[in-house]
């Protein structure tokens, strides 16, 4: 079935950086685009980038357009997000997902910005 785990949450300091993985299973992963989201206490779920099957199209939300970069290895079936220059309002839990014929999400890993 398909399964998609994420690592690389923790604490980090405000203008730190971290580096997110999503390894994924069960799926021709490079047949598909992928998303990160994220979701902070109290708010809605937010779409953050999304990157086409092949890896030559990206697209970023305006929160973290020029900070973040989403990319994919095809041959290892990872999906990555480097996040940079980090402030507290991107402490949420960050989920990887893919829409096939279903929609399929990881369990989350949390990442928290703060002093």
């Amino acid at each position: 079935q398909v399964q998609l785990v994420e690592s690389g949450g923790g604490l980090v300091q405000p203008g730190g950086s971290l580096n997110l993985s999503c390894a994924t299973t069960g799926f021709t992963f490079s047949l598909y685009a992928m998303n990160w989201h994220r979701q902070a206490p109290g708010k809605e779920r937010e779409l953050l980038a999304t990157i086409s099957n092949n890896g030559d199209s990206t697209v970023y939300a305006p929160s973290v357009k020029g900070r973040f970069t989403i990319s994919r290895d095809n041959l290892k079936n990872t999906l990555y997000l480097r996040m940079t220059k980090l402030e507290s309002d991107d402490t949420a839990v960050y989920y990887c997902h893919v829409d096939t014929q279903h929609n399929y999400w990881g369990q989350g890993t949390q990442v928290t910005v703060s002093s």
